[in-house]
C-alpha cells in the first residue's frame, strides 16, 4: 500500500486494511547488516514501510534529561547518554537504507528529531512523521510543514487543545496532515491503552486519518486489532529482530512471529468484515428461495371466486407470489380450482 494513495482516500470512512509502518527506531544499533535484516523481516511479515528514527544525541536531549522508562528493562537513566549509543547513523547510512527499502519494495520512512535530518530526509520520504515529543514544538513543526508533504502526527502525552494546536501550525501551509492515538508510556499498560480515542480523533477531525501507535506488550496483537476495528487506519508498533534484547525497545517491540501472527488474525477479521455494502449475497439465494414465504390458500377454491384476506395465509417456500401482494391479491379472481395449501402463483389469478 503506498500511503501517498491513503491520503488520497482519507474521506473514505469504511473500515479497511490498515498501512503498517513496523517501527524500527533504532534496533539496529549502529549496525547497517541488523537495519537490512529488520526491513527484510518487516517485508516478509507483510509491513506497508518500515520506519526508522534518525537525531544526535546533541540536538535532542541536554545531558540532563532525565529517563522516563522502565530502567529495570533499559538501566540507562539519562536520555542523552541513551541517544548517544544510537546517533551513529546519519544521511550516508539513511540514503543507503532508503536504496535498500526501494530494491525490497517497502517504504521507507524515518523519524527527523532536528533541522538537518529533516533536510536530508525529505530527499528520501513521501511523509513526515512528527514524534509525540515534538507536538508542541512549534518551530519544528513549521519546518516540516515548509515541505510540503504531508504529516503524521502522534498524540501521545497530548491534551486535546495541544493537537488541535500542532494542526492550526499546519494549516498556514495547507498541509495533510494523519494523526495517531498513542500512549507515551514504554512500555503501554493494557489497561492505559484507552484505544477509544481513536473513536474521539475521528469524531473531533473529521475527514482525516486516523491512526494508533502501539507500545502495548506483543503477546497476542490483539490490540492492534481492536484499534482497526475502531477505525484505525495506519497502525505503527516497534520492531525488533530479538525481542530478547536488552535496551528499551526491544521488549515492547513486535517480532516477524508477531506480525505474520497479526496479519493472519486480520485477514480472518476481515474475512469475517466481507463487503461494505448491503447486499443479498449469491450463496443466500437458496435461503431467499426457501426460507421466505408465500401466500398460500386455507381452503379449497373454485375457478371464478373472488379470493379474501381470509382465504390466505403465508408459509414457505417462496416459490409462489410473495405476502407483501397479499393487497393486490385480495379481491382477484381465480382462474383456476385450487387445493386446501395451495401455493398461490400469478397464472392462478386474474
Amino acid at each position: 500500500m503506498d500511503i501517498r494513495k491513503l491520503f488520497e482516500k482519507q474521506n473514505d470512512y469504511r473500515l479497511s486494511r490498515p498501512y503498517i509502518i513496523a517501527e524500527a527506531g533504532v534496533n539496529h544499533e549502529g549496525s547497517m547488516d541488523i537495519a537490512k535484516r529488520l526491513i527484510d523481516e518487516a517485508k516478509e511479515g507483510g509491513a506497508d514501510a518500515i520506519k526508522f528514527q534518525t537525531y544526535k544525541a546533541e540536538t535532542i536531549a541536554s545531558k540532563y534529561s532525565p529517563a522516563y522508562w522502565d530502567t529495570t528493562k533499559e538501566p540507562t537513566e539519562s536520555q542523552y547518554k541513551l541517544f548517544k549509543k544510537h546517533d551513529s547513523f546519519w544521511k550516508k547510512e539513511f540514503m543507503e537504507l532508503k536504496e535498500y527499502c526501494d530494491m525490497k519494495d517497502i517504504e521507507f520512512l524515518s523519524t527527523p528529531f532536528d533541522i538537518e535530518a529533516v533536510d536530508f530526509l525529505n530527499e528520501l520520504m513521501p511523509v513526515f512523521k512528527i514524534s509525540s515529543s515534538d507536538i508542541t514544538n512549534k518551530p519544528f513543526i513549521e519546518y516540516i510543514a515548509e515541505k510540503g508533504k504531508p504529516i503524521i502526527l502522534s498524540t501521545g502525552a497530548s491534551y486535546l487543545y495541544e493537537i488541535e494546536e500542532a494542526v492550526s501550525w499546519l494549516k498556514p501551509y495547507g498541509t495533510e496532515y494523519a494523526m495517531l492515538h498513542c500512549v507515551l508510556n514504554y512500555p503501554t499498560n493494557d489497561s492505559n491503552a484507552n484505544l477509544g480515542m481513536i473513536q474521539d480523533l475521528r469524531k473531533k477531525f473529521p475527514g482525516k486519518l486516523i491512526g494508533y501507535s502501539d507500545h502495548t506488550l506483543p503477546k497476542d496483537m490483539q490490540t492492534l486489532e481492536v484499534a482497526v476495528l475502531l477505525g484505525a487506519r495506519i497502525l505503527e508498533k516497534h520492531f525488533t529482530h530479538d525481542k530478547t534484547l536488552p535496551g528499551n525497545d526491544h521488549y515492547h517491540a513486535m517480532d516477524l512471529q508477531d506480525l505474520k501472527r497479526f496479519k493472519k488474525r486480520m485477514g480472518k477479521v476481515f474475512q469475517l468484515i466481507g463487503q461494505l455494502e448491503k447486499t443479498s449475497l449469491e450463496s443466500e439465494e437458496i435461503s431467499r428461495e426457501n426460507a421466505r414465504r408465500s401466500l398460500v390458500s386455507v381452503r379449497k377454491l373454485k375457478r371464478g371466486d373472488i379470493i379474501s384476506r381470509s382465504d390466505l395465509t403465508f408459509k414457505r417456500p417462496a416459490h409462489g407470489i410473495s405476502p407483501k401482494y397479499i393487497d393486490e391479491i385480495a379481491g382477484m379472481k381465480l382462474s383456476c380450482d385450487i387445493d386446501h395449501d395451495t401455493i398461490l402463483e400469478w397464472r392462478m389469478v386474474k
